[in-house]
């Protein structure tokens, strides 16, 4: 089957089959060989990879995926794209297709499955109506993924990858920098799309931590994150005393103050100044583990 790295091709496949991209599924069609190339070469898959694609759609990105890895293992929900498939990966011996919702999907089963339970790689291009959870689903199940390469749009990019005081900063760039070393590997403009979505798109790779790189009780941290950025216009302390709730604890305003203080933080201080190293520090002070 030929590369679907043409509009031209992608096009004449799509009125094939009578296809049309379902906004229901926030489905884009990546044209760009040059892209697509780029992604498989900055997620760093090789032969003895077993890969995770999310969302092949019509099988674009899967046909390379196929050349570098050996094995690929394709979730995908829009079960009209079956057919679709079957053409676009004739070729490829090395794939199989799940037909289901990523989210509802058993991800350490499909480990242990295709890769004897060793950690799988992620390729995607990922819908953007979604991303979020399901980039916080993939970090959550620790161990089972090495590294995430995925699509996302470029506001999303750029949130993931802030840093503490940029207006881009919250709880997202937190989390994900909590479990991974996020990185954007390239920049993607609309027109490596059929159709062309209205937003940028960058593709970050995610290479996951074999440990967290602060300690701290995890859900501690981050309900205090969560409150410290559901009112980003109050100060931390009044966050805190607020809307914090974690394991049936609340806090004072005076003892998030104090807490600040003997971390030589002013007390009026807001959320988005704090590194993920200062959120760890404020954790175990206030949860009273400051030797862990």
């Amino acid at each position: 089957m030929e590369k679907l790295t043409t509009s031209g091709v992608t096009r004449a496949v799509l009125a094939k089959f009578g296809i049309r991209a379902r906004k229901k599924y926030g489905q884009n069609f990546l044209t760009d060989g040059n892209i697509v190339r780029g992604i498989v070469e900055a997620s760093g898959v090789g032969p003895e990879d077993c890969v995770l694609e999310i969302g092949p759609g019509i099988g674009t990105m899967t046909q390379y995926l196929s050349e570098a890895a050996g094995k690929v293992v394709c979730v995908e929900i829009d079960e009209s794209l079956r057919p679709v498939l079957a053409l676009t990966l004739e070729d490829c011996d090395n794939v199989e297709v799940i037909w289901q919702d990523i989210l509802k999907t058993d991800l350490r089963d499909l480990a242990d499955r295709y890769n004897g339970g060793r950690p799988l790689k992620v390729v995607a291009n990922l819908p953007y109506y979604v991303t979020t959870p399901i980039l916080i689903r993939l970090l959550e199940e620790k161990g089972c993924f090495e590294s995430i390469t995925v699509m996302v749009q470029k506001e999303v990019a750029d949130r993931i990858c802030a840093g503490a005081g940029s207006k881009e900063y919250g709880a997202l760039s937190l989390a994900v920098q909590y479990f991974s070393d996020p990185q954007v590997v390239l920049k993607v403009p609309p027109s490596c799309f059929f159709p062309s979505p209205a937003v940028e798109s960058a593709v970050l790779h995610l290479q996951a931590y074999a440990e967290p790189p602060v300690e701290a009780d995890e859900e501690f941290m981050f309900a205090l994150i969560r409150a410290s950025f559901n009112q980003r216009r109050k100060t931390l302390a009044n966050g805190l005393s607020h809307g914090f709730r974690c394991k049936g604890r609340t806090l004072t305003r005076g003892e998030v103050e104090e807490a600040l203080s003997s971390m030589g933080l002013q007390p009026d201080i807001r959320g988005e100044k704090l590194s993920l190293e200062q959120f760890a520090a404020l954790s175990r002070q206030l949860a009273g583990k400051q030797d862990m």
